[in-house]
């Protein structure tokens, strides 16, 4: 950042901890650290909150996604007459984005109403109302800062268009025009058998020995047919991959597991009043989850500044411990713990070497990329995907759109009822696990070219009617059957789109030491994994302290329904 605004100094010039980045995991940090009465200073370069768990503009999100996508240049030599007792090493930023496509096909409408756009950089992303997100926002009594709407409905997808309804109760199992007798009665006993089974009943237990099978053996041995096998394991346990495929399945769920995942689905269906479904979506956007748990740290007497680079890391010279970092206003902050946002890496000069004992200890960032990417799409449209409902999920299982398929693709589509687009606008978030780009954007492209409508005036149009010629799935047009349960009705028009942006984002993972770095988003729907990791590194670093101790709620007026809604 070349402007930087003239700051007056900060004081005081020493903490318990400094937090660099206000993405989720270091805002729930800093809120937790300052809850246990630390001094945290919570510093960001950005001029808003929420780093990669932000929502941004329509105008602000591809400046964003380019910023993180070029490789820093080699570091500068520190300087070795510091006056100081420090050493310096400085700050680099690494390229998390990658394959940057944003395509624009209604120009003057939305450059006018930019503003008016909350865009999710790690969409699709949902919290279920019984899941651990929740369970911390009403623990900490962050839920006061926000608002959320239910998202109505969960379909599966093919590659024809349907939509099919997923059917998450007894009673949505019986109104499912789309299941036969036979379907609907192995479902039933299924159910049944989870539910037994979750309440301790000891005649319909289930055995150890299938609790540590994959899951898909267990359903195959419960006689479910293929289709309800689909739902269940991609739809209702949200599993990644192809879980019938063991050569491609990076990650087999089992039973135990995917038993936990009907439960925490079946525990967020009806849990609040006005929230018909099993998950919530945030107005404004996700980005509001950092922000809410930005402002409980506040409370608690965190310092904020925005629009603050930090360019060095401060090294004592003769021991090599940690001190303290560099602002790039030039002045000299101490702390005891650094946590770091995954957008930054100590580098070092040319054969140089860390100084001990930090060369063991130091994020020079081998933060790993072994968990692959995530490809990412956002499309903005003046058309529901379903006529008659405005926000909803979709789940195209692996192979369902084309026989290369492996992983799930999730899609999301968000309307203007909960603040995030224009009125009358729909905003699309999709995403899929990937090895490379290539095979991202041809995830990508097969939903878009599968539910979109392309304009034929503009060069990213190729490259999705190219993706649609190599892949096969481009039959559009068959008549869908017409019912409640089944796909969308037959001669509904596909929406146009007017603006897309297509991206690859790296899977990192955090580092924990007295130098912690935290974790880029992943690939899961709602925010359980990335909690478990935030409390592991705040754990790590304050081994004595409580984690959000529970106290009653400092806004009374919460604590009646305990409803994260309005």
């Amino acid at each position: 950042m070349d402007d930087i605004p003239p700051y007056p100094p900060i004081d005081p010039t020493t903490f318990d901890l400094i937090v660099i980045g206000t993405g989720l995991p270091e805002s729930i940090i800093a809120a937790a650290a300052s809850t246990a009465s630390k001094s945290v200073l919570h510093l960001d370069p950005n001029p808003f909150y929420g780093s990669h768990f932000s929502s941004l503009p329509l105008a602000d999100l591809p400046s964003f996604l380019s910023s993180h996508s070029t490789s820093p240049s080699p570091p500068h030599s520190p300087s070795s007459d510091d006056p100081n007792e420090f050493s310096l090493l400085e700050f680099a930023t690494r390229p998390l984005y990658s394959s940057i496509d944003i395509s624009t096909f209604s120009p003057n409408l939305l450059d006018q109403h930019s503003r008016k756009f909350n865009l999710d950089v790690a969409g699709p992303r949902v919290l279920f109302c019984a899941d651990k997100s929740i369970e911390l926002l009403l623990r900490t009594g962050t839920n006061q800062y926000m608002e959320f709407k239910s998202v109505d409905a969960t379909f599966v997808g093919d590659n024809k268009g349907n939509l099919w309804s997923v059917p998450d109760s007894r009673a949505a199992i019986f109104k499912d025009k789309s299941l036969g007798l036979v379907e609907k009665n192995k479902l039933m006993r299924f159910f049944k058998l989870v539910q037994g089974h979750l309440a301790g009943e000891q005649d319909v237990k289930i055995s150890e020995e299938d609790l540590q099978s994959p899951f898909v053996d267990f359903l195959n041995k419960m006689g479910l047919p293929p289709k309800i096998k689909s739902f269940i394991l991609y739809a209702i346990a949200m599993a990644d991959y192809d879980q019938e495929d063991t050569g491609v399945c990076r990650d087999l769920l089992k039973t135990k597991d995917g038993i936990d995942q009907l439960a925490l689905y079946n525990a967020s269906i009806g849990r609040f009043q006005n929230a018909s479904g099993a998950f919530l979506y945030p107005i404004y956007g996700q980005g509001e989850l950092s922000q809410a748990f930005c402002r409980r740290a506040a409370v608690k007497g965190c310092l904020y500044v925005l629009r603050m680079p930090v360019t060095a890391l401060l090294v004592d010279k003769d021991t090599g411990c940690y001190k303290g970092v560099r602002l790039a206003s030039g002045q000299d902050i101490f702390s005891q713990k650094l946590i770091l946002d995954p957008t930054f890496k100590v580098t070092l000069p040319l054969g140089s070497s860390p100084p001990l004992p930090l060369k063991e200890k130091l994020p020079f960032f081998s933060l790993k990329d072994d968990k692959g990417k995530i490809a990412r799409g956002i499309c903005i449209t003046k058309t529901s995907l379903k006529p008659d409902i405005s926000n909803f999920l979709v789940v195209y299982p692996p192979r369902s759109l084309f026989p290369e398929q492996v992983t799930s693709i999730r899609l999301l589509q968000i309307a203007s009822n909960l603040a995030v687009c224009l009125p009358g606008m729909f905003v699309l978030y999709i995403s899929a696990l990937c090895n490379d780009d290539d095979q991202g954007k041809k995830l990508i492209h097969a939903v878009m070219n599968t539910l979109l409508t392309v304009p034929l005036d503009s060069e990213s149009n190729a490259a999705v009617q190219s993706e649609t010629a190599e892949i096969g799935s481009a039959v559009q047009d068959e008549t869908s059957e017409s019912s409640s349960g089944g796909p969308s009705d037959s001669g509904e028009e596909k929406p146009t789109l007017l603006w897309s942006a297509l991206y690859s984002q790296e899977l990192t993972l955090g580092q924990v030491d007295f130098i912690c770095s935290t974790p880029m988003p992943d690939g899961k729907l709602n925010y359980n994994d990335l909690i478990d990791t935030t409390f592991k590194i705040f754990q790590e670093i304050y081994p004595e302290e409580e984690f959000f101790p529970e106290t009653s709620l400092e806004n009374p007026e919460v604590d009646g329904d305990a409803s994260p809604e309005t």
